[in-house]
C-alpha cells in the first residue's frame, strides 16, 4: 500500500480495495472538523476513482477505532445550538458522501467505538469488528442528543427500538458480542483475524460488477426508510442501468464460458 495523504486521515490505495485511516492515535481517534472535513474530500475523490470497488475505514493504531467526537473542540466548535448545527453539517456532509459513493463502504472496527464512532460505522454498508472492541454512545453524558437522520434512525433499523432506547438512555458499554448480538455487527472476529478477513471479504466483493454494486447500495438504503417516489425511480433507474450495460453482457458470456467476468463498470 502507499499514502496519497497526509494527517489527520490517511488514504492507503491497494486496487481494488481503498483504506480510510483515521490517524489521531494520541486522542485514541477523536473525530474532530479537519476530519470530517477530510473524510468528505476524501470519500467524494474515491467515488470517481474507477480503480477502487471497494473502501475500507479504520482508526490508526490498536487502541480504538473512533473514541468519539473530540471533546477539546466543543466550548469553540459547539458551544451553542447554532454553532453545533454548523459542526453536524460538517460531519453530515462527510457521512452523506460516504453513502453517496457507489462502493461498499466497511468499517473495520479495530477497538473502542464511541459516540461519532458509532455514527460513522452505522453509515458504512458492512461492520466487521474485533473481539476486543466495545462500544457506546455516551451522548447523554455530556448533555447532548444524538442526530436523528443519520444516527437514531440507522440504530433504530439495525437494532429495533427497545435496544436503541437502552443504549441511548443509559449510555452503556457493549462488548463485541452483544453489539453482533443486537444486529450492530455483521461478523466479530478475533483480533488477531480482523484485518485479513476484511481485506479477503473486500477483494470478494470487488468481483461484482460495480454498477451491481451500486445498484444494490442505493437500494438497500432505500429500503431502510420511507422512500419517496423519486426515490424509487433512482433504484429502479439503477436496476435498468444494470440491464443495459457492457458489464452485464460481460457477466452473461462469462458465465457460458465458463471464466472470470472482466467487469469494467460500464
Amino acid at each position: 500500500m502507499t499514502s496519497t495523504t497526509a494527517n489527520p486521515l490517511i488514504v492507503l490505495r491497494e486496487p481494488p480495495l481503498a483504506y480510510l485511516v483515521i490517524n489521531r492515535p494520541e486522542s485514541r481517534n477523536a473525530v474532530n472538523a479537519q476530519v470530517w472535513r477530510a473524510l468528505a474530500e476524501q470519500a467524494n475523490a474515491l467515488a470517481e476513482d474507477e480503480e477502487i470497488r471497494v473502501i475500507i475505514i479504520r482508526g490508526a493504531g490498536d487502541k480504538a477505532f473512533i473514541s468519539g467526537a473530540d471533546v477539546a473542540e466543543f466550548p469553540a466548535l459547539r458551544a451553542n445550538a447554532d454553532l453545533t448545527a454548523e459542526y453536524d453539517r460538517l460531519a453530515n456532509t462527510a457521512l452523506q458522501a460516504l453513502m453517496d459513493a457507489p462502493q461498499p463502504v466497511i468499517a473495520m472496527i479495530n477497538g473502542a467505538c464511541f459516540g461519532g464512532g458509532v455514527l460513522l460505522a452505522l453509515t458504512c454498508d458492512l461492520r466487521f469488528a474485533s473481539d476486543r472492541a466495545k462500544f457506546a454512545i455516551p451522548a447523554g453524558r455530556l448533555g447532548l442528543a444524538y442526530p436523528f437522520e443519520m444516527g437514531v434512525r440507522r440504530l433504530v433499523n439495525l437494532v429495533g427500538a427497545a435496544h436503541a432506547a437502552d443504549l441511548l438512555f443509559s449510555s452503556r458499554v457493549l462488548e463485541a458480542s452483544e453489539a453482533h448480538q443486537l444486529n450492530m455487527l455483521n461478523r466479530v472476529l478475533p483480533d488477531a483475524e480482523l484485518e485479513r478477513f476484511t481485506r479477503d471479504y473486500a477483494l470478494q466483493i470487488s468481483a461484482s460488477a460495480p454498477l451491481s454494486l451500486a445498484a444494490h447500495k442505493l437500494a438497500i438504503q432505500q429500503a431502510m426508510l420511507n422512500a419517496s417516489e423519486s426515490a424509487v425511480q433512482r433504484v429502479e433507474a439503477a436496476v435498468r442501468h444494470c440491464l443495459d450495460s457492457a458489464d452485464y453482457r460481460e457477466g452473461i458470456a462469462a458465465f457460458l464460458e465458463k471464466r472470470p467476468p472482466q467487469f469494467k463498470g460500464r
